[in-house]
């Protein structure tokens, strides 16, 4: 699967949480789209695979990961001991464009991912330019000296500046922050039925 480039209220509707797009929208439609998209919602009776299927879905859309990308990191954490399920999330939630996101750099993980493409990041003083990059305890993380003046991130860091979370220590002075520990699935505010994932990928 490529990246989706559809129409993005679209895919909030299809889960019934609010993923990307317009909140305000969702809120106001929160049945599936289609001509009978409410009707589906009250009589539709998913089977075990499609509930696997849609919650995978739901996590790729989520972190913007692709099919492959998801498989692999299945398998590298199909290896270690621990909650399958969990320790994917965990690894979701390390990736750059996703700690980008919840530094506050970016109001969503779509312009976090941009940020990290167009070299505007940088991690322990060095330009990481793939949104895959995996933080781990200690790494500094940074904005180029170009972005630290740019109105838009200002602006985002000053809107989440409260909810930046527990793991992520954020300096003011000079806009860094830094990962004093890696996430757990209590940190993360989405909600997703990771065990249904292991079990699709598991077959």
């Amino acid at each position: 699967m490529s990246r989706y480039i559809g129409p993005r209220n679209k895919i909030s509707r299809k889960f019934g949480i609010f993923i990307y797009g317009n909140k305000k929208y969702f809120q106001r439609k929160k049945y599936p789209p289609g001509q009978h998209g409410l009707l589906r919602k009250r009589i539709s009776k998913k089977s075990n695979y499609s509930n696997q299927l849609l919650e995978k879905q739901k996590l790729k859309y989520s972190y913007g990961i692709l099919e492959k990308q998801l498989k692999r990191m299945f398998n590298i954490v199909n290896k270690k001991k621990g909650i399958k399920g969990n320790l994917l999330l965990e690894m979701c939630e390390r990736r750059l464009d996703n700690v980008v996101y919840r530094i506050g750099y970016a109001m969503s993980r779509y312009s976090a991912r941009q940020l990290v493409t167009h070299k505007h990041i940088l991690v322990n003083n060095k330009i990481i330019n793939i949104p895959s990059y995996l933080i781990n305890v200690g790494d500094i993380i940074n904005l180029s000296i170009k972005m630290k003046k740019n109105i838009n991130i200002m602006n985002s860091l000053n809107i989440n500046k409260n909810n930046i979370k527990e793991w992520i220590l954020f300096n003011n002075i000079d806009m860094s922050a830094k990962c004093i520990k890696h996430p757990t699935v209590k940190d993360i505010n989405e909600k997703f039925n990771t065990q249904l994932i292991v079990e699709l990928y598991s077959k």
